[in-house]
Protein backbone atom coordinates (compact mmCIF):
# COMPACT_ATOMS: atom_id res chain seq x y z
CA UNK A 1 0.00 0.00 0.00
CA UNK A 2 1.50 3.33 -1.05
CA UNK A 3 1.40 6.41 1.18
CA UNK A 4 0.88 9.86 -0.29
CA UNK A 5 3.84 12.09 0.40
CA UNK A 6 2.83 14.73 2.91
CA UNK A 7 4.00 18.12 4.03
CA UNK A 8 4.34 18.25 7.79
CA UNK A 9 3.91 21.31 10.00
CA UNK A 10 5.51 21.30 13.45
CA UNK A 11 4.52 23.78 16.14
CA UNK A 12 7.72 24.39 18.09
CA UNK A 13 11.31 24.48 16.90
CA UNK A 14 13.18 23.11 19.91
CA UNK A 15 15.24 19.95 20.15
CA UNK A 16 12.22 17.64 19.94
CA UNK A 17 11.08 19.34 16.74
CA UNK A 18 14.60 19.14 15.35
CA UNK A 19 14.79 15.41 16.00
CA UNK A 20 11.38 14.92 14.37
CA UNK A 21 12.64 16.77 11.30
CA UNK A 22 15.80 14.66 11.04
CA UNK A 23 13.61 11.57 10.71
CA UNK A 24 11.03 13.25 8.45
CA UNK A 25 13.69 14.48 6.02
CA UNK A 26 15.27 11.04 5.85
CA UNK A 27 11.87 9.74 4.74
CA UNK A 28 11.47 12.49 2.16
CA UNK A 29 8.86 14.70 3.82
CA UNK A 30 8.66 18.49 3.49
CA UNK A 31 8.66 20.21 6.89
CA UNK A 32 7.52 23.67 7.98
CA UNK A 33 8.28 24.89 11.52
CA UNK A 34 6.37 27.48 13.55
CA UNK A 35 8.53 29.08 16.24
CA UNK A 36 9.19 32.69 17.36
CA UNK A 37 12.98 32.22 17.55
CA UNK A 38 14.66 32.78 14.16
CA UNK A 39 17.65 30.73 15.40
CA UNK A 40 15.80 27.90 17.11
CA UNK A 41 17.34 24.39 16.83
CA UNK A 42 14.93 23.43 14.02
CA UNK A 43 15.61 26.48 11.87
CA UNK A 44 18.63 25.23 9.93
CA UNK A 45 16.95 22.00 8.78
CA UNK A 46 13.39 23.20 8.20
CA UNK A 47 12.22 23.59 4.61
CA UNK A 48 10.33 26.67 5.78
CA UNK A 49 10.20 28.51 9.09
CA UNK A 50 7.20 30.62 10.08
CA UNK A 51 8.68 33.02 12.61
CA UNK A 52 5.83 34.01 14.92
CA UNK A 53 4.67 33.65 18.50
CA UNK A 54 2.68 30.65 19.69
CA UNK A 55 -0.21 32.91 20.73
CA UNK A 56 -0.44 34.52 17.27
CA UNK A 57 -3.65 33.15 15.70
CA UNK A 58 -2.66 34.21 12.20
CA UNK A 59 0.58 32.23 12.30
CA UNK A 60 -1.33 28.97 12.76
CA UNK A 61 -3.40 29.67 9.64
CA UNK A 62 -0.22 30.51 7.75
CA UNK A 63 1.32 27.21 8.83
CA UNK A 64 -1.84 25.26 7.93
CA UNK A 65 -1.90 26.67 4.41
CA UNK A 66 1.57 25.24 3.77
CA UNK A 67 1.13 21.66 5.03
CA UNK A 68 -1.06 18.56 4.97
CA UNK A 69 -0.77 17.56 8.64
CA UNK A 70 0.20 19.49 11.77
CA UNK A 71 1.86 18.14 14.90
CA UNK A 72 3.62 19.76 17.85
CA UNK A 73 6.74 19.25 19.95
CA UNK A 74 5.39 20.57 23.25
CA UNK A 75 1.93 21.06 24.69
CA UNK A 76 2.01 24.65 26.01
CA UNK A 77 0.66 26.11 22.78
CA UNK A 78 -2.52 27.75 21.50
CA UNK A 79 -5.03 24.89 21.50
CA UNK A 80 -7.86 27.27 20.59
CA UNK A 81 -6.12 28.22 17.35
CA UNK A 82 -5.49 24.57 16.53
CA UNK A 83 -9.15 23.82 17.30
CA UNK A 84 -10.29 26.39 14.75
CA UNK A 85 -8.00 24.80 12.17
CA UNK A 86 -9.27 21.34 12.98
CA UNK A 87 -12.89 22.52 12.64
CA UNK A 88 -11.98 23.97 9.25
CA UNK A 89 -10.81 20.54 8.08
CA UNK A 90 -7.08 20.68 8.74
CA UNK A 91 -5.50 17.49 10.10
CA UNK A 92 -3.84 17.77 13.50
CA UNK A 93 -2.20 14.90 15.40
CA UNK A 94 -2.43 14.30 18.29
CA UNK A 95 -6.00 15.64 18.23
CA UNK A 96 -6.91 19.00 19.70
CA UNK A 97 -9.34 17.31 22.09
CA UNK A 98 -6.55 15.21 23.58
CA UNK A 99 -4.24 18.24 23.70
CA UNK A 100 -6.78 20.37 25.58
CA UNK A 101 -7.37 17.63 28.14
CA UNK A 102 -3.68 16.92 28.68
CA UNK A 103 -2.78 20.64 28.89
CA UNK A 104 -4.82 20.85 32.10
CA UNK A 105 -3.48 18.41 34.71
CA UNK A 106 -6.80 18.30 36.56
CA UNK A 107 -8.72 17.40 33.40
CA UNK A 108 -5.99 14.93 32.46
CA UNK A 109 -6.17 13.14 35.81
CA UNK A 110 -9.97 13.19 35.70
CA UNK A 111 -10.04 11.56 32.26
CA UNK A 112 -7.63 8.85 33.38
CA UNK A 113 -9.43 8.24 36.65
CA UNK A 114 -12.83 7.99 34.97
CA UNK A 115 -11.39 5.39 32.60
CA UNK A 116 -10.08 3.25 35.44
CA UNK A 117 -6.41 4.13 35.01
CA UNK A 118 -4.65 4.19 38.38
CA UNK A 119 -3.65 7.74 39.37
CA UNK A 120 -2.82 9.33 42.75
CA UNK A 121 -5.81 10.82 44.59
CA UNK A 122 -6.33 14.42 43.52
CA UNK A 123 -8.63 17.40 43.90
CA UNK A 124 -9.05 21.00 42.77
CA UNK A 125 -8.41 23.81 45.26
CA UNK A 126 -9.23 27.51 45.21
CA UNK A 127 -7.97 28.58 48.66
CA UNK A 128 -5.39 27.73 51.28
CA UNK A 129 -8.25 26.42 53.42
CA UNK A 130 -9.11 23.90 50.70
CA UNK A 131 -5.53 22.62 50.87
CA UNK A 132 -5.76 22.26 54.66
CA UNK A 133 -8.88 20.16 54.26
CA UNK A 134 -7.07 17.81 51.88
CA UNK A 135 -4.20 17.69 54.37
CA UNK A 136 -6.43 16.17 57.04
CA UNK A 137 -5.55 12.58 57.97
CA UNK A 138 -8.87 11.15 56.82
CA UNK A 139 -8.29 12.62 53.33
CA UNK A 140 -4.81 12.87 51.75
CA UNK A 141 -2.77 13.80 54.79
CA UNK A 142 0.70 15.36 54.64
CA UNK A 143 2.92 15.54 52.73
CA UNK A 144 0.92 16.41 49.64
CA UNK A 145 1.69 17.94 46.25
CA UNK A 146 0.29 21.31 45.18
CA UNK A 147 0.35 21.92 41.41
CA UNK A 148 -0.71 24.52 38.89
CA UNK A 149 -3.13 22.82 36.52
CA UNK A 150 -1.46 24.35 33.45
CA UNK A 151 1.98 25.40 32.32
CA UNK A 152 4.22 23.44 34.66
CA UNK A 153 7.30 21.48 33.56
CA UNK A 154 10.60 20.24 35.05
CA UNK A 155 9.28 20.80 38.57
CA UNK A 156 8.08 24.33 37.83
CA UNK A 157 4.50 24.79 38.99
CA UNK A 158 4.84 22.17 41.75
CA UNK A 159 5.26 22.58 45.51
CA UNK A 160 5.65 19.82 48.09
CA UNK A 161 3.77 20.66 51.31
CA UNK A 162 5.15 18.74 54.28
CA UNK A 163 2.76 20.14 56.88
CA UNK A 164 0.06 22.69 57.61
CA UNK A 165 2.65 25.40 58.36
CA UNK A 166 3.76 25.35 54.69
CA UNK A 167 0.30 25.68 53.15
CA UNK A 168 0.10 29.48 52.92
CA UNK A 169 3.58 29.92 51.45
CA UNK A 170 3.03 27.17 48.86
CA UNK A 171 -0.36 28.62 47.89
CA UNK A 172 1.22 32.03 47.41
CA UNK A 173 4.29 30.65 45.62
CA UNK A 174 2.19 28.99 42.92
CA UNK A 175 -0.05 32.01 42.38
CA UNK A 176 -3.05 30.88 44.40
CA UNK A 177 -6.07 33.09 43.72
CA UNK A 178 -4.72 33.93 40.24
CA UNK A 179 -3.93 30.50 38.83
CA UNK A 180 -5.98 27.32 38.93
CA UNK A 181 -4.44 24.87 41.40
CA UNK A 182 -4.90 21.24 42.35
CA UNK A 183 -3.55 18.92 45.05
CA UNK A 184 -2.44 15.30 44.80
CA UNK A 185 -1.65 12.79 47.48
CA UNK A 186 2.09 12.30 47.84
CA UNK A 187 3.18 8.95 46.40
CA UNK A 188 6.11 7.42 48.35
CA UNK A 189 7.53 5.89 45.19
CA UNK A 190 10.59 3.70 44.87
CA UNK A 191 11.18 4.69 41.28
CA UNK A 192 10.00 7.00 38.54
CA UNK A 193 9.57 5.27 35.20
CA UNK A 194 8.20 6.17 31.79
CA UNK A 195 6.85 4.39 28.76
CA UNK A 196 6.92 5.71 25.22
CA UNK A 197 3.88 4.55 23.26
CA UNK A 198 2.76 5.17 19.68
CA UNK A 199 -0.68 4.89 18.11
CA UNK A 200 -1.49 5.05 14.42
CA UNK A 201 -4.37 6.59 12.54
CA UNK A 202 -5.81 3.08 12.25
CA UNK A 203 -5.55 2.48 16.01
CA UNK A 204 -2.54 0.16 15.83
CA UNK A 205 -0.16 0.59 18.78
CA UNK A 206 3.45 -0.14 19.72
CA UNK A 207 4.92 0.13 23.23
CA UNK A 208 8.61 0.79 23.85
CA UNK A 209 10.62 -0.82 26.70
CA UNK A 210 10.05 0.64 30.18
CA UNK A 211 12.58 3.32 31.14
CA UNK A 212 13.88 4.15 34.62
CA UNK A 213 14.27 7.88 35.24
CA UNK A 214 16.49 9.63 37.77
CA UNK A 215 15.85 13.32 38.42
CA UNK A 216 18.02 16.04 39.97
CA UNK A 217 16.37 19.28 41.11
CA UNK A 218 13.16 18.08 39.40
CA UNK A 219 14.92 17.90 36.00
CA UNK A 220 15.51 14.58 34.27
CA UNK A 221 19.16 13.65 34.70
CA UNK A 222 19.52 10.00 33.65
CA UNK A 223 17.39 7.39 31.90
CA UNK A 224 18.27 3.70 32.22
CA UNK A 225 16.74 1.07 29.94
CA UNK A 226 15.53 -1.49 30.69
CA UNK A 227 14.22 -0.20 34.02
CA UNK A 228 15.48 -2.14 37.03
CA UNK A 229 12.05 -3.27 38.17
CA UNK A 230 10.23 -6.58 38.35
CA UNK A 231 8.55 -8.20 35.36
CA UNK A 232 5.25 -7.67 37.20
CA UNK A 233 5.78 -3.91 37.41
CA UNK A 234 6.95 -3.79 33.79
CA UNK A 235 3.80 -5.57 32.69
CA UNK A 236 1.60 -3.19 34.66
CA UNK A 237 3.40 -0.15 33.19
CA UNK A 238 2.97 -1.35 29.61
CA UNK A 239 -0.68 -2.23 30.18
CA UNK A 240 -1.32 1.25 31.61
CA UNK A 241 0.46 2.88 28.66
CA UNK A 242 -1.70 0.93 26.23
CA UNK A 243 -4.87 2.00 28.06
CA UNK A 244 -3.76 5.65 28.17
CA UNK A 245 -3.41 5.65 24.38
CA UNK A 246 -7.02 4.51 24.16
CA UNK A 247 -8.24 7.12 26.65
CA UNK A 248 -6.83 9.99 24.59
CA UNK A 249 -7.21 8.29 21.19
CA UNK A 250 -3.75 9.58 20.51
CA UNK A 251 -2.10 9.50 17.09
CA UNK A 252 1.69 9.70 17.14
CA UNK A 253 4.11 9.32 20.03
CA UNK A 254 3.08 9.84 23.66
CA UNK A 255 5.02 9.53 26.91
CA UNK A 256 3.41 8.16 30.06
CA UNK A 257 5.30 9.02 33.25
CA UNK A 258 4.61 6.69 36.17
CA UNK A 259 5.46 5.96 39.80
CA UNK A 260 6.34 2.49 41.14
CA UNK A 261 6.08 1.89 44.90
CA UNK A 262 7.60 -0.86 47.04
CA UNK A 263 4.43 -2.97 46.68
CA UNK A 264 4.77 -2.99 42.88
CA UNK A 265 1.84 -0.62 42.49
CA UNK A 266 2.11 1.50 39.35
CA UNK A 267 0.30 4.84 38.95
CA UNK A 268 0.33 7.57 36.31
CA UNK A 269 2.06 10.83 37.18
CA UNK A 270 1.63 12.72 33.90
CA UNK A 271 1.08 12.20 30.18
CA UNK A 272 2.83 14.10 27.39
CA UNK A 273 1.24 14.05 23.89
CA UNK A 274 4.57 14.06 22.05
CA UNK A 275 8.03 12.50 21.96
CA UNK A 276 9.77 12.93 25.31
CA UNK A 277 13.16 13.58 26.84
CA UNK A 278 13.09 10.17 28.53
CA UNK A 279 12.64 8.57 25.10
CA UNK A 280 15.90 9.88 23.66
CA UNK A 281 17.49 6.53 24.47
CA UNK A 282 15.46 5.07 21.57
CA UNK A 283 17.68 6.81 18.99
CA UNK A 284 20.60 4.46 19.66
CA UNK A 285 18.88 1.89 21.87
CA UNK A 286 16.00 0.71 19.65
CA UNK A 287 15.62 -0.39 16.05
CA UNK A 288 13.22 2.47 15.26
CA UNK A 289 13.26 5.53 17.50
CA UNK A 290 10.37 7.52 18.98
CA UNK A 291 10.75 10.37 16.47
CA UNK A 292 10.60 8.20 13.37
CA UNK A 293 7.58 6.35 14.71
CA UNK A 294 5.91 9.68 15.48
CA UNK A 295 6.38 10.74 11.85
CA UNK A 296 5.17 7.33 10.68
CA UNK A 297 2.12 7.56 12.94
CA UNK A 298 0.92 10.97 11.81
CA UNK A 299 1.44 10.23 8.11
CA UNK A 300 -0.24 6.83 8.04
CA UNK A 301 2.88 4.67 7.69
CA UNK A 302 3.15 1.36 9.60
CA UNK A 303 5.25 1.50 12.76
CA UNK A 304 8.77 0.13 12.96
CA UNK A 305 10.23 -2.31 15.48
CA UNK A 306 10.54 -0.86 18.99
CA UNK A 307 12.62 -3.68 20.50
CA UNK A 308 15.67 -2.76 22.56
CA UNK A 309 18.95 -3.53 20.78
CA UNK A 310 21.06 -3.40 23.94
CA UNK A 311 20.94 -1.88 27.44
CA UNK A 312 21.15 1.90 27.11
CA UNK A 313 21.80 4.86 29.41
CA UNK A 314 20.87 8.43 28.44
CA UNK A 315 22.29 11.42 30.33
CA UNK A 316 21.06 14.99 29.84
CA UNK A 317 23.63 17.72 29.25
CA UNK A 318 22.44 20.82 31.11
CA UNK A 319 23.98 24.24 30.73
CA UNK A 320 26.55 24.79 33.48
CA UNK A 321 26.73 28.56 33.04
CA UNK A 322 25.16 31.41 31.07
CA UNK A 323 26.49 32.75 27.78
CA UNK A 324 27.19 31.67 24.20
CA UNK A 325 26.86 27.87 24.20
CA UNK A 326 30.00 25.80 23.86
CA UNK A 327 30.25 21.99 23.91
CA UNK A 328 33.40 20.78 25.64
CA UNK A 329 34.98 17.34 25.91
CA UNK A 330 33.61 15.79 22.72
CA UNK A 331 36.95 14.31 21.68
CA UNK A 332 37.45 12.70 25.09
CA UNK A 333 33.89 11.38 25.12
CA UNK A 334 34.36 9.74 21.72
CA UNK A 335 37.35 7.76 22.96
CA UNK A 336 34.57 5.39 24.11
CA UNK A 337 33.14 3.83 20.91
CA UNK A 338 29.65 3.16 22.31
CA UNK A 339 28.93 6.82 23.13
CA UNK A 340 26.80 9.14 21.01
CA UNK A 341 26.61 12.86 21.86
CA UNK A 342 23.69 15.02 20.74
CA UNK A 343 24.17 18.80 20.87
CA UNK A 344 20.89 20.62 20.20
CA UNK A 345 22.32 23.75 18.63
CA UNK A 346 20.85 26.29 21.05
CA UNK A 347 22.92 29.44 20.71
CA UNK A 348 22.64 30.46 24.36
CA UNK A 349 23.55 28.29 27.32
CA UNK A 350 21.66 28.90 30.54
CA UNK A 351 22.25 27.20 33.85
CA UNK A 352 20.16 23.98 33.99
CA UNK A 353 18.82 24.48 30.46
CA UNK A 354 18.68 21.27 28.42
CA UNK A 355 21.45 21.76 25.86
CA UNK A 356 22.02 18.20 24.70
CA UNK A 357 22.35 14.61 25.84
CA UNK A 358 24.52 11.57 25.36
CA UNK A 359 23.74 7.88 25.22
CA UNK A 360 25.86 4.86 26.09
CA UNK A 361 25.08 1.32 25.01
CA UNK A 362 26.62 -1.84 26.42
CA UNK A 363 26.02 -5.57 26.77
CA UNK A 364 24.85 -5.06 30.38
CA UNK A 365 23.03 -2.35 32.31
CA UNK A 366 25.86 -2.11 34.85
CA UNK A 367 28.38 -1.69 32.06
CA UNK A 368 26.39 1.10 30.44
CA UNK A 369 25.92 2.86 33.78
CA UNK A 370 29.65 2.72 34.55
CA UNK A 371 30.59 4.06 31.12
CA UNK A 372 28.04 6.87 31.43
CA UNK A 373 29.49 7.80 34.83
CA UNK A 374 32.91 8.27 33.22
CA UNK A 375 31.64 10.16 30.18
CA UNK A 376 29.69 12.68 32.24
CA UNK A 377 32.99 13.72 33.82
CA UNK A 378 34.42 14.87 30.50
CA UNK A 379 31.60 16.23 28.32
CA UNK A 380 29.71 19.38 29.29
CA UNK A 381 28.06 22.54 27.93
CA UNK A 382 29.09 25.96 29.22
CA UNK A 383 28.32 29.59 28.42
CA UNK A 384 31.21 31.69 27.20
Amino acid sequence: MSVIKKRIGIVGGGQLGKMMILEAKRLGFYVVTLDPDPYCPSHSISDEHVIAGFSDMGSYYKLADKVDVITYEFEHINAEALGLLENAGHIIYPSVASLKTIQNKYLQKSALNESGVHVPKFGKVSSAEDIRRYGEKERFGYPLMLKTTTGGYDGKGNALINGESEVDSAFSQLGGGKKELMVEEFVPFDMEISVIACRGIDGMRVIYPVAENIHANSILDTTIVPARISETSMGKAKDIADRVMEVFEGVGTFCIELFVDNNENVSVNEVAPRPHNSGHYTIEGCFVNQFENHIRGITGLPFGCVDLISPTVMVNLLGQSDGAASLLGLEDAYCEPNVRVHFYGKSESKTDRKMGHFTVTDKTIDGAIEKARKIRQVVRVVGE
